[in-house]
């Protein structure tokens, strides 16, 4: 294994918004007389805007248009969002960690764009982003291979020079499909997921074992 680049996802892996997607999910389906379930839930994750909001629709057959109900759930989770957000355990810790390690690295999330740019201001560290791909940049959401295809272009990487870091099965598929080096890193709301074909699967972002993939770091 030879790294020359990270791609990370964002939610549920950096910070803790599947949390928050769920209580958008609740709201939407109180108002139609149905209840948001984590199995609802685990059909949505890692998939962009319309694609997300299908699942919703087809799992209640609901008679929503997709793209005004894409757009009420936007409202939600815009209002919920910085309220609400919080980041996953040991994330500094690895950014820090990402940073020492000479690699670039980037986000690659199924998130739309405009809440991106909400949350990267919170941080400090969206100044290292090597690059930045949102939903908005595919035509094909996870698990379809496209966001780390793209990933990989941007890095100037071979797939197989990636490594990926991942919460989701969706996701996971996506990176395997491309070829990259995929670790997942599952949580609360994903733990039941199936990681086929990943290198590892991570306790958390401060796992020695993710740690240990990454060269050592350069002012050591």
């Amino acid at each position: 294994m030879h790294l020359r680049g990270v791609a990370l996802d964002m939610d549920g892996l950096l910070f803790d918004t599947e949390r928050i997607y769920f209580q958008v999910g609740q709201v939407l389906m109180e108002r139609r007389g149905h209840t948001f379930t984590l199995e609802l839930q685990q059909k949505m994750m890692g998939r962009v805007g319309l694609s997300a909001v299908g699942q919703m629709i087809d799992h209640h057959q609901l008679d929503d248009d997709p793209v005004s109900l894409l757009a009420e759930s936007d409202d939600v989770y815009g209002d919920l969002l910085l309220e609400e957000l919080r980041p996953m355990p040991g994330l500094a810790e690895w950014i820090d960690r990402l940073r020492t390690s000479g690699l670039p690295f980037g986000l690659a999330t199924s998130s739309r764009r405009k809440f991106v740019d909400m949350i990267l201001p919170t941080t400090e560290w969206s100044g290292d982003l090597a690059f930045i791909l949102t939903g908005d940049d595919v035509t094909h959401g996870k698990p379809n291979p496209e966001m780390y295809l793209k990933a990989a272009d941007r890095l100037r990487v071979s797939p197989s020079e990636m490594l990926v870091l991942e919460d989701s099965g969706n996701g996971s598929k996506a990176a395997v499909s491309a070829g990259a080096f995929t670790v997942a890193v599952p949580n609360e709301h994903t733990r039941s997921h199936v990681f086929e074909e990943v290198q590892l699967i991570a306790d958390s972002l401060a796992d020695p074992r993710l740690w240990e993939l990454l060269p050592q770091p350069t002012n050591a």
